[in-house]
């Protein structure tokens, strides 16, 4: 590994940061290096606050040393006016006669303009270290730009004889497969997505909050599907936690929108694409990523649609014996990993 793709690395390791924070935006790291040492890095602040460019120039001390530096950056400097000035026009304007780039920005708005705009100024731009690895770094913010849809996950548990729920149930609430430490690690995950999504069933039999509760953390968007307006006003996914947007084809029920200041209808048709339907209306409200935790249905509706990009399946130490079977899917495993007494697979759509 040589120093450029070292110092690639580093803004890759320290953007990391941001996840969960910067959403819509690209978590991307920065650094400056003066004569083989580092002066100056940041990350992306949470939304509206700083890029990463301008986070690691003001950490460097003495402002003189850029004139004789290189900066790293993940993904191409932004060209255009947002809710921040363009970070090309600040590298330019420190006179940072080095860019080294990990990857091309595919957004419309940028595309390659950042690039031209920095070589155009005189400075020397290196594109396209450790690219791969950038990449799958920005893969929310790539594939909400290029498939205009969310970055999709899939995540379930599964008993060891391969089903998701029992056949009957005594109470309205969740009947644990996993133990708490994956239990943990899942509220992890929701902090770090957008949006989280959930069927009408599953709200009706494990009235589910779908928040952070087991970590420090922002809570995600809850996507609820209900078409007919059927679930409890009273259901824990209505409380004023977090925001909730429910898919419904019935008139707006305004009693529960006086309940919740957080809440929103969307109209869609439940009979039609509904996979299609769902990414649509994500893309459209600046959704770049969704964990699916819905019930058997709502999760094989979005595989058989080859809608989604990632699945992680925990498999608990328990049988059920009878009950809604696990989905059907093919994945390529990526890796695996056992939490005390059960096992994560993560597999990615190939």
């Amino acid at each position: 590994m040589n120093s450029h793709e070292i110092y690639i690395k580093r803004c890759i390791e320290i953007a990391k940061n941001g996840l969960g924070s910067v959403r819509p935006n690209p978590m991307v790291g920065a650094l400056i290096v003066y004569k083989n040492t580092i002066i100056g890095e940041g990350y992306t602040s949470p939304y509206g606050g700083n890029h990463a460019e301008v986070n690691a120039i003001n950490a460097v001390a003495d402002k003189t040393l850029l004139k004789k530096s290189t900066i790293y950056v993940t993904l191409e400097p932004c060209s255009h006016f947002g809710k921040t000035p363009p970070c090309s026009d600040l590298i330019i304007r420190h006179k940072i006669p080095n860019v080294v780039i990990g990857c091309v920005d595919d957004n419309i708005k940028v595309a390659g303009k950042g690039i031209k705009k920095l070589r155009e100024a005189g400075c020397h731009v290196n594109v396209g270290v450790l690219e791969s690895a950038c990449k799958a770094h920005h893969k929310r913010f790539f594939t909400y730009h290029n498939k205009k849809r969310p970055y999709i996950i899939l995540k379930w548990a599964e008993t060891n004889d391969g089903f998701i729920a029992p056949k009957n149930r005594k109470e309205q609430k969740p009947v644990w497969i996993t133990n708490k430490y994956s239990r943990q690690l899942v509220h992890k995950w929701r902090s770090e997505e957008q949006a989280i999504l959930v069927g009408t069933n599953t709200v009706l039999q494990d009235n589910p909050s779908l928040t952070v509760r087991d970590w420090k953390g922002t809570h995600p968007i809850r996507i609820v599907l209900d078409s007919t307006l059927k679930l409890n006003k009273k259901a824990s996914v209505f409380n004023n936690e977090a925001k909730t947007i429910i898919l419904s084809e019935k008139i707006k029920d305004q009693e529960l929108k006086q309940h919740n200041s957080n809440l929103e209808f969307i109209d869609w048709n439940s009979k039609q694409n509904i996979a299609k339907q769902i990414c649509d209306v994500l893309y459209k409200n600046d959704i770049n990523s969704v964990i699916i935790e819905g019930g058997q249905k709502t999760l094989q509706t979005f595989i058989n649609a080859n809608l989604w990009d990632e699945a992680r399946v925990f498999t608990g130490n328990i049988e059920f014996n009878e009950g809604t079977k696990a989905p059907i899917f093919l994945g390529k495993l990526i890796s695996e990993e056992k939490i005390i007494t059960d096992i994560l697979k993560i597999y990615k759509n190939d």
